[in-house]
């Protein structure tokens, strides 16, 4: 046995449904989405930007595992190794907006920067302020001809936690961006696997090296 899911095509809507039973005096799921927001008393009483993040469902406890204080105001869940729609995102930002702006904190991959980008510039029409901090941290495909360069990996947590806290404190937007940008170019990680074989087949095992 590798696996205990109940069916494909609903891993992801009752992972996102477990997580906010679980923690609902802390979470509210959006209607219709994926996106799960704060709702606890500090996120609700004391207005800051906004933190949202998302990706593929899959590598868990990415992304919904750091909502909360000083970290991320929201989270948006796509399906399995799949970016989160716009519409989703976009619901997202505008939950999480308080009126002081929202950063997106977006991996870089084609399909979640693309999709966080049209968030962005439906919640603007809206007029939302939003800013958005790409992470590429991954250097062992940094030159790679198959993707957009360096992929947005394990560093991501340390984007996160990092405005997070400092939104929490009173950042404003702008400075925000500017400190996720610095933290993305201070943040280099590699993945390195091995494998092993028995006599009941094989098993590898993967891990990321992370230096800031």
């Amino acid at each position: 046995m590798k696996k205990i899911i109940n069916s494909i095509e609903d891993i992801t809507t009752q992972m996102v449904g477990g997580f906010v039973k679980t923690n609902a005096q802390r979470v509210k799921q959006l209607p219709q989405t994926c996106a799960v927001v704060r709702t606890d008393e500090e996120f609700t009483t004391v207005p800051h930007v906004g933190i949202v993040s998302g990706g593929g469902s899959g590598h868990e406890p990415l992304h919904l595992g750091f909502i909360g204080a000083g970290m991320l105001s929201a989270a948006v869940a796509g399906q399995v190794n799949t970016s989160p729609t716009p519409d989703q995102i976009y619901k997202a930002i505008k939950a999480a907006d308080q009126g002081q702006g929202v950063l997106l904190i977006v991996k870089n991959y084609a399909g979640d920067v693309m999709n966080f980008e049209i968030a962005q510039e439906l919640a603007e029409f809206d007029d939302h302020r939003v800013k958005t901090v790409v992470v590429a941290d991954d250097i062992s495909v940094e030159d790679s001809a198959e993707t957009q360069g360096k992929r947005g990996v394990a560093g991501t947590v340390f984007v996160e936690k990092i405005c997070g806290a400092a939104a929490q404190n009173g950042m404003d937007l702008d400075s925000l961006a500017k400190l996720g940008q610095s933290v993305v170019e201070n943040t280099k990680t590699i993945g390195i696997g091995t494998q092993c074989s028995n006599s009941a087949g094989g098993w590898s095992s993967w891990f990321r090296i992370t230096r800031r």
